[in-house]
């Protein structure tokens, strides 16, 4: 029979990884954490925004079509309120 080879043990010597080791992937977790949460919150911002956008775009499409059916034109200075006709050709 041949030789018998002795196994070598390949597990760690150490149970748990240093408190200064701990402390660093707490805290870059807790700083991944607090990323992400403010990404979250970016989002939803952002989400609101575009719908208040699509909102005002509305109350402006409303106003031009008021316009254009009372006075013929849209085309308003919005500065002093009045009314820019086209010059007859």
């Amino acid at each position: 029979m041949g030789k018998v080879k002795k196994m070598v043990d390949l597990k760690p010597k150490a149970e748990k990884i240093t408190e200064e080791q701990l402390e660093q992937l707490q805290t870059a977790v807790n700083d991944n954490n607090t990323v992400q949460f403010h990404i979250g919150a970016l989002e939803f911002q952002k989400y609101e925004m575009i719908h208040k956008q699509v909102a005002t775009k509305s109350k402006m499409l409303e106003l031009q079509a008021i316009f254009s059916k009372e006075y013929g034109t849209f085309d308003v200075n919005i500065n002093d309120g009045s009314i820019n006709y086209a010059k007859d050709e």
